[in-house]
């Protein structure tokens, strides 16, 4: 048999079940890289990865309505370290801030006390992550400080919220979707309560609007679906009161920013998705459900790629990617070419049966690389889904007619090498090229690869199924059995199955069909076998189906332990199996009790028809087992002894044994041995009897008259000397057998519903359970050890209890939970690290705020002494082992393919940063080094065409076009794209206006865009009776005619100041692009505190000089104390190619990690010169590297950076190798072979 260790200590935990309906939005999965679901008045804790539930906090008493992640977009090191962080809200209107890994609350916090609406952690300012926003309904929305819950502020509105949304790219703009509308924030501030009602649309239901019901024009064809869909949505946003036939805004399911692209919101309709611009408030996209089709009920957009995932009601999951608008075949069809944003369905995964009691209720994805979704289904099952990415040359389903979709020809942000190692399904942007956009041509397909999306199944978690529940815990762990012994804990079901649970890992092991109906009782007969019974509903003669079945554990086999008997009789009550596992009493309602042997399955007796009534029975712990085994051994080694010839007198010792082995060999496989064994139950009256059974004989004992004292007793317990009664009434009887004493004590908690001794030699606690509750009792001193009752200390009630090692109880509750306590009965948390997971677990957020930091620069520093290794032991690394051994556990658990991606030579510093900030979900991290190695790349490509041009080697060659960065880096992206994005979109609005607001703006941002004609068209198509119409005619003419001299010039530049000095910001700015002084009208609009709007048209109008100089203004305001976004103002600079001055900002914000590695890379790159002037910087951001690494306990990495780190180098050098005269050279000269390689590269 293989060693199996035995983890003796059990863990408290809570197997959970089924989800209340007030859980539905409680579920959300953070950057942390675990899910959080709230299960009745419990959050699980489960990690996708492994799908394993690692967690469960307890501490609410009503249900979990929302549950949220802090973000980790700020800069960990050990003042803000990893740390798992949760705020989560119930239906009485508390929220609790949780430290998940101990399981303890940072702080709670309440207001009012009807269920929180929506919660959010505050992720855009630099100096605190601890503020969170929630809705109190009705109406209220509190800033919180989440971590000592003092009230920041409060505000009210005049409608009911239902939820809220922060528009991603402007944190001071926020959309609350409200009972009647939507109410638009833009001067959302932490410091203060938002000063407006903010501005209140309505929409307007897309069934009703006007431009629906108009009559279709006879000509035209009738339209088809998407058509009409389209028609629907011409008018949806309006500022005025919807009539009240209109008014049904219910409908709308959700509102969400697009964190793809800037101010676009996404409104949900269970038949289709509406995708507005909020610059003209108009709809400029619809994904609309066919007919047929199955409604949505959620969905979420991505911000790597421009794509949605969509939940539909039979718990489908579909996910569509935005249409690239660079499409060859718009000019075959002129009528296709109607422009507007098209989400094509790119893969959808299996539906679920949906059934009265199974509906799918909420879906969340993975934020760090949104290509894993996991779903929510009522019955506590958690699916976790994750998008796969095929490649191939030819298009798979050519039929479909779709555009194909590519990979990108990167990983990690740079191209790939010639024989990289890559992870094709890292995230959705290494899965998809980028989206094309008009004006850009497509890439050469040489390259590129076309990929078909598909969903996989990768884990599934299940729950328990629906109470009542019948539970009993295997046999216990004695010296004997130590070394197989498995805590296994049998549950019983509604539905006839018999679920097995292995109480070390909290895990199902084995789920066995076994009854056609509900299960009543289950009592173990060895390690691995059992007895359960069921009764089926009874029918008018209250006879029932009786099914008693032995199920062997190992091989799953069942039989039904009574044969043909079962059919039409009175139910059975209960079943006891005697202390040896020899004697079976199976008890009846109205019908004498049978006595079975259990080894044979054999009726030893059915009592006759006079024999009492039981109401309560138990078998005694005394039995004469031990005498017997005396008995026989004496006997066998008088025949032994008696079969040896005086002849072989000298071998007589040996053979005896020998012979007495064969013996005790026969002698187990027969069992002829029949100990005696006895039991005790009482009748109607209160009486005692007792009855002993020997082999098959049955002898009627001692019988003892009832206790005045006690009511129709309900069950007895007896270990040891002790026996107790328990009754009707809630009193205890404690009898001292060896004393011959009796106590009684009246509990006053009602009916006595099960009492049970707790396993262990001489261990006389008393586990017994109440209607109310339950309460464990010292039988030694007799009185109570702890207590609990619904109502006071929990909400729910017990349906059944039992001991699952001698000082943990195991109780099952009608929330569908089974749970395992300490014997206080106090629900608990517990610590995570205290856990026995069966998959390791990767998260680093769960090791100790050290050890994480080590984790991570063991993994940025690769290759150590010129090895790449995954072994932490090989480091000179000096810490406890126990940590250390943490944290190769960590090492260990991650993939293979993401070990070999880590230890390939090929993978560049650059790379490497943003690899690893993706596997720690480290928000800031991933940002900064998306930013940075798209910028490095660029410059440093630049500057090499620069040199080969001044070496006259190409003869003024344009720059290859690198990829560009995504859209939803905004206004960092490069100016050319964005500029090609921005008249994209204008061409969009100018399709879908639909009224003069409409094409009042979209001229005006023609004429910001420098589309002068167009705008002209525009502004001439004003109708007579419009009182615009001359003002917009004179615009025309004024725009046309606007010509270069010296006088028209300077009178418009007067005309635009005078503008702005009376509050016309918008029109002088639009006056100053007309005259090509887009450079003063940003500076105007930047005095004016547009600094969002200045940046923008610095990126579209202005020369790279020019928009330098705006847009490092703009960094300047940024790192302002009131402002105090620097980690923003880095990326600015960044995109700049300012590089000097961010190592100099990452060093004075003591980001010392990313100081470091950033300006090696620059170095690396050739962006940056060790000279004179850039040494001091280059040389104090190694050294306080060097410093972190040696804090941290990593010398050979301290060595490393101080060796570079000039003369205060040197000394830290000489302090790191103190005593160990020799090493410090031998160490020097390696690395600096190694750096020697490196800058040669």
């Amino acid at each position: 048999m293989i060693p199996y260790t035995v983890n003796i200590k059990l863990a408290a935990r809570t197997l959970t079940g089924t989800l209340n309906l007030q859980n539905k939005t409680a579920v959300d999965w953070g950057w942390q890289g675990l899910i959080a679901q709230g299960c009745h008045s419990s959050i699980l804790i489960i990690d996708p990865k492994t799908s394993q539930t690692i967690q469960v906090l307890e501490r609410h008493k009503a249900n979990v309505v929302k549950v949220k992640w802090s973000r980790e977009n700020y800069y960990h090191n050990l003042s803000s370290p990893y740390c798992l962080r949760l705020a989560s809200g119930d239906a009485s209107g508390k929220i609790i801030v949780w430290d998940v890994v101990s399981g303890t609350a940072h702080c709670e916090i309440q207001e009012h006390s009807k269920p929180i609406q929506d919660l959010e952690w505050l992720w855009n300012q630099d100096a605190s992550r601890d503020l969170l926003l929630a809705i109190h309904p009705p109406n209220y929305i509190v800033l919180w400080n989440g971590d000592t819950g003092t009230k920041l502020w409060k505000k009210s509105y005049a409608e009911n919220i239902l939820s809220f949304s922060f528009d991603p790219f402007d944190p001071s703009n926020m959309a609350l979707l409200t009972s009647e509308g939507i109410v638009f924030i833009t001067d959302f501030t932490h410091a203060k309560p938002p000063g407006s009602a903010g501005k209140k649309v309505y929409i307007a239901s897309p069934h009703a609007s006007p431009a629906h019901t108009k009559p279709a024009p006879a000509a035209a064809p009738a339209p088809t679906g998407a058509k009409k869909a389209l028609n629907k949505v011409k008018v949806l946003i309006t500022n005025e009161k919807p009539t009240t036939e209109a008014v049904t805004l219910n409908d709308c399911l959700q509102l969400s920013y697009l964190p793809s692209k800037r101010n676009h919101m996404l409104l949900l309709y269970p038949r289709e998705i509406l995708i507005l611009d909020l610059e003209l408030s108009q709809t400029v996209g619809v994904v609309a459900i066919e007919r047929s089709g199955v409604p949505f009920i959620q969905v979420i957009p991505c911000a790597q790629r421009d794509a949605l995932y969509c939940l539909h009601e039979n718990g489908c999951i579909t996910l569509r990617v935005c249409r690239s608008t660079t499409s060859t075949e718009e000019a075959s069809d002129p009528e296709q070419s109607v422009h507007e944003l098209v989400y094509d369905l790119r893969s959808q995964c299996d539906a679920i049966r949906v059934t009265k009691t199974v509906r799918p209720y909420r879906m969340v994805i993975c934020p760090v690389n949104e290509n894993n979704a996991a779903l929510m289904v009522s019955d506590g099952r958690a699916m976790l889904w994750e998008l796969k990415a095929h490649t191939g040359r030819a298009a798979a389903n050519p039929s479909s007619g779709l555009s194909p979709l590519y990979s990108p020809v990167s990983f990690c942000g740079a191209p790939l090498g010639p024989n990289q190692k890559r992870i094709q399904d890292l995230s959705l942007n290494s899965m998809i090229a980028q989206t094309l956009i008009a004006g850009e041509a497509p890439p050469p397909s040489s390259n590129q690869q076309e990929v078909q999306l598909k969903f996989l199944l990768t884990g599934l978690l299940s729950g328990l199924p629906l109470p009542p529940f019948a539970i009993r815990m295997c046999p216990p762990l004695t010296t004997k059995n130590i070394n197989h012994y498995q805590p296994l804990l049998a549950v019983g079901t509604s539905n006839g199955s018999v679920l097995v649970y292995n109480l070390t890992s909290g895990l199902l092991h084995k789920e066995l069909s076994v009854h056609s109906c509900e299960v009543r009782g289950i009592e173990w007969v060895s390690l691995t076998s059992f007895l359960s019974f069921a009764t089926s509903a009874p029918n008018n003669m209250s006879l029932v189906r009786n099914e008693l079945q032995h199920v062997d554990l190992p091989t799953g086999r069942c039989f039904a332990f009574r044969g043909e008997r079962g059919n039409d009789e009175p139910p059975i009550e209960m079943i006891k199996v005697s202390h040896l596992k020899q004697y079976l009493v199976v008890v009846f309602r109205d019908k004498p009790l049978e006595l079975w042997d259990i080894r044979t399955g054999t009726l030893l007796r059915e009592m006759a028809k006079n024999f009492p009534t039981v109401t309560a029975l138990e078998w005694s712990p005394s039995h004469n087992l031990k005498s017997l085994k005396k008995k026989q051994m004496a006997a066998r080694e008088a025949i032994a002894r008696q079969t040896v010839s005086d002849a072989e007198q000298s071998s007589v010792e040996s053979s005896v044994i020998s012979l007495l082995q064969d013996a005790e060999s026969k002698s187990e496989t027969s069992q002829a041995i029949s100990a005696r064994e006895h039991f005790v139950f009482t009748d109607t009256d209160g009486q005692v009897y007792h009855i002993t059974v020997e082999g098959n004989t049955v002898k009627d004992g001692a019988r003892i008259p009832p206790d005045g004292s006690m009511g129709s007793i309900a069950c007895i317990a007896w270990k040891g000397d002790t026996l107790v009664l328990g009754d009707v009434d809630g009193n205890l009887n404690f009898w001292d057998l060896k004393a011959r004493l009796s106590r009684g004590i009246p509990t006053h908690r009602g009916w006595v519903k099960k009492i049970r001794f707790a396993p262990g030699k001489g261990n006389q606690k008393l586990l017994v359970m109440y209607t109310d509750g339950a309460e464990v009792w010292d039988t030694k001193e007799v009185q109570m050890v702890s207590s609990m009752r619904i109502g006071r200390n929990v909400n729910y009630r017990i349906l059944d209890i039992d001991w699952c090692t001698s000082d943990k109880v195991v109780l099952a509750s009608d929330d569908g939970c089974i749970r395992v306590l300490e014997m206080a009965m106090k629900s608990a948390s517990y610590r995570m690290d205290e856990q026995d997971l069966t998959d390791p677990v990767w998260c680093p957020y769960l090791l100790v705020p050290r050890a994480a930091l080590t984790l991570k620069a063991f993994l940025l520093l690769q290759p150590w002494s010129g090895t790449f290794t995954m072994d932490i032991t090989q480091v000179d690394y000096t810490e406890k082992d126990e940590i250390k051994g943490l944290i190769q556990e960590q090492l260990n658990s991650l993939s293979n393919d993401m070990k070999s991606v880590l230890q390939d030579p090929e993978l560049s510093l650059l790379q490497r940063c943003l690899l690893v900030s993706r596997l720690f979900g480290d928000e800031s991290d991933l940002h900064f080094w998306t930013v940075a190695s798209h910028y490095l790349q660029a410059f440093a490509q630049a500057r090499q065409l620069s040199v080969s041009a001044a070496e006259g080697q190409t003869e003024g060659a344009p720059p290859t076009p690198q990829n560009h960065l995504d859209i939803c880096h905004d206004v960092l992206c490069e100016s050319s794209y964005f500029q090609k994005f921005q008249l994209d979109r204008v061409h969009l609005q100018e399709v879908k206006r639909s009224s003069y607001e409409h094409t009042k703006k979209c001229a005006d941002q023609l004429l910001l865009l420098g589309q002068t004609d167009r705008a002209v068209q525009l502004l001439l198509e004003t109708s007579a009776d419009n009182p615009s119409y001359y003002c917009d005619s004179l615009k025309a003419c004024l725009v046309t005619t606007i010509t270069s001299s010296g006088p028209s010039q300077s009178t418009i530049k007067l005309v635009a100041t005078n503008m702005i000095a009376n509050g016309k910001l918008a029109e002088g700015v639009q006056l100053l692009c007309l005259i090509d002084k887009a450079a003063d009208a940003c500076r105007y609009l930047q005095t004016y505190g547009e600094w969002n709007r200045a940046a923008w048209l610095a990126k579209v109008r202005l020369s790279p000089a020019e928009s330098s100089d705006v847009l490092k203004r703009w960094a300047e305001h940024l790192c302002s104390p009131q402002v105090n976004q620097k980690s923003k103002a880095i990326l600015v600079l960044l995109c700049l190619g300012c590089f000097y001055k961010v190592g100099e900002m990452l060093h004075s914000m003591r980001y010392f990690d990313r100081a470091a590695l950033f300006i090696e890379a620059c170095l690396k790159f050739g962006v940056m010169e060790a000279n004179d002037s850039s040494n001091k910087l280059i040389e104090a951001a190694f050294l306080d590297y060097a410093r972190l690494l040696r804090s941290l306990g990593l010398r050979e990495g301290a060595a490393l950076w101080a060796s570079r780190a000039g003369s205060a180098g040197e000394t830290l050098m000489e302090e790191l190798f103190q005593g160990e005269g020799g090493v410090t050279e031998t160490i020097l000269d390696k690395q600096e072979v190694e750096l020697g390689e490196e800058s040669n590269e």
